[in-house]
């Protein structure tokens, strides 16, 4: 079907959400903004859907989360003899709608759901699925995406991110329907009065929040630490939970940010809801101007993740999340190696865009360390072979340079709450032995190296940006740099092709991970570059790596890394 023909259907059939068809009328003789609604069908990825609001084809709405989710529905059916899906949702514009429209179409096709009465962080969904035996999950969000977009994450039976085989079956599924002609639902109101749709109990949340407790060291001492906090939940799912976990640990001084406290899909005081960007923390910065907190936490609004800030003079200094990541990692292995509780061959699991610093520590304690490519799908996926060999135990810690941590393996996804335990955790034990989190990073420094790793983000927006990324990474592998910011690349590894060339020799070694879109150049001392397009945003990420005997050092190579990479961009 062309484009218009596309265009005429839905102005025709697009009746069940009154904000599509004058939408649709709005942009009538505009082929343009026509063609960027139904030029393709939004794509579900390797894990799910994410995209604009709208009406049309290449947006998010009933009607492509009806027909996703009927795609689901064929393989949770095909694939379990009772099947049951775990639902929950954050508090971006419509995803209650989009969590009662996937869970009216699963009812419609046989398949029990399980729905929180609210909101809910993403851990929690993926924490569902595994408390209620379901055999899939869905999460409705975004992330970290501005308040136009809304998604939709699907997660297999292990409360993981479903698998590459399994999404591949998932988008056959879902490409051979219809939108309109093949998708099964019925009335959410009546799937709940039949008893297809249940409201999660308030005993799986409580259990929830007992395996969060039991990631615990040192949470004795956080009461009497005198622990300051100023927390924002940005507009987000983390309100609740955050602080009840701060509440049970003892952490009772928390200022809320105000403004960010409430559920709002608009997100009217931070545009970016990032832990990330400074931005997003901008409020709660003027917060700690008038709170003179030890600590400011950030959870995204499906939070997932956490960002945080500390006293650095008369200001407040933002930590990375390589940053955040490292010094938990060596919290956690230093406090329990001291009070052994630190298993045998204990394991952490890495991304392959996250700092090479994780490897030191783990060297210094004795943990092996498993890298994976980038999502956290893939250190859910490490958790689960364990698991399958009885060793889960080994697991101690996994992250990711975004801002994405877990301790334990009772959820398979990131999970912000844990975090924000562990860090006021950490931040509290630091404080009774009269260090700050400042004094700390700078510790791990000197015992480890200095490294400063940063992001950059190129936007790539419509069909035209679609291929303009396609072509750019061709680029890259067919004219490789030979030196970045004045280093020189001492080896290449493209997991696309899935080999590593080392440039001196020629020399070529398979990487054994899942073919990805991903180029890493590795440098002169110890500097590295990785490029890849974002999996959910139109966007081409580029990950530097510098090291130095100072941060001044290593800040310098950062921006000729920076400012030489960034040229293929202009």
């Amino acid at each position: 079907m062309s484009v218009k023909e596309l265009y005429t259907t839905w102005c025709q059939k697009a009746v069940d959400d009154p904000d599509l068809l004058p939408e649709l009328l709005e942009v009538e003789g505009n082929e343009e903004e026509i063609r960027d609604r139904f030029y393709r069908d939004l794509e579900f990825g390797t894990g799910g859907l994410r995209g604009v609001l709208g009406a049309g084809t290449n947006r998010m709405n009933v009607y492509t989360v009806r027909r996703a989710t009927q795609g689901l529905a064929n393989y949770v059916k095909a694939s379990f003899e009772q099947p049951s899906v775990a639902i929950s949702y954050d508090s971006r514009i419509k995803s209650t709608k989009f969590a009662e429209a996937a869970a009216s179409v699963l009812a419609a096709n046989g398949i029990k759901v399980h729905i929180y009465r609210e909101l809910m962080p993403t851990p929690c969904l993926s924490w569902a699925v595994r408390a209620l035996k379901c055999s899939a999950g869905i999460m409705v969000t975004a992330s970290h995406n501005p308040s136009k977009y809304n998604g939709y994450k699907a997660y297999g039976a292990d409360g993981c991110q479903i698998t590459l085989e399994v999404a591949e079956q998932v988008i056959n599924e879902i490409n051979s329907l219809d939108m309109f002609n093949d998708v099964k639902y019925c009335d959410f109101e009546q799937a709940v009065a039949d008893g297809m749709v249940s409201y999660i109990d308030q005993d799986v949340i409580e259990e929830y929040y007992t395996n969060v407790l039991s990631q615990g060291i040192h949470t004795d001492l956080c009461a009497q630490s005198g622990l300051k906090i100023v927390y924002t939940p940005l507009n987000g799912t983390g309100n609740k939970p955050v602080r009840e976990i701060l509440s049970r640990i003892g952490i009772k001084d928390v200022t809320v940010v105000k403004e960010q406290e409430n559920p709002d899909g608009h997100f009217p005081t931070c545009p970016y809801p990032n832990p990330e960007i400074r931005e997003a923390l901008e409020l709660g910065l003027k917060y700690c101007d008038q709170v003179k907190p030890d600590l400011l936490l950030a959870t995204d609004p499906d939070a997932d993740r956490v960002g945080i800030a500390v006293p650095d003079g008369d200001d407040y200094a933002l930590f990375s999340g390589n940053e955040v990541g490292a010094m938990l990692l060596e919290y956690i292995c230093s406090q329990r190696k001291a009070n052994g509780t630190l298993p045998e061959n204990p394991i952490c699991v890495k991304t392959i865009v996250t700092t090479d610093l994780v490897k030191a520590i783990a060297k210094e304690y004795g943990v092996e360390v498993i890298e994976v490519l980038t999502g956290f799908k893939f250190i859910g996926e490490q958790i689960g072979l364990l698991e399958e060999k009885g060793e889960e135990n080994r697991y101690v810690f996994g992250y990711e340079e975004s801002y994405g941590y877990l301790s334990g393996t009772y959820v398979r996804d990131k999970d912000a709450v844990v975090a924000s335990m562990l860090i006021c955790e950490m931040a509290a034990y630091y404080r009774t032995q009269g260090i700050s989190m400042l004094q700390a990073r700078e510790n791990m420094y000197k015992k480890y190296g200095v490294f400063r790793h940063s992001l950059q983000s190129f936007a790539f927006e419509g069909e035209s940006g679609m291929n303009k990324m396609n072509s750019l990474m061709q680029e890259l592998r067919d004219n490789r740099p030979a030196e970045i910011g004045g280093l020189k690349v001492v080896s290449v590894s493209d997991y696309k092709t899935s080999e590593t060339l080392d440039v001196a020799t020629g020399e070529k070694t398979a990487i054994t991970l899942p073919k990805s879109n991903v180029l890493v150049f590795d440098l002169e001392q110890g500097a590295k570059v990785v490029i890849r397009p974002s999996g959910t945003e139109p966007k081409i990420k580029s990950y530097y790596t510098a090291t130095g005997d100072t941060m001044a050092d290593a800040v310098a190579t950062e921006e000729k890394l920076k400012a030489d990479f960034g040229k293929i961009f202009e």
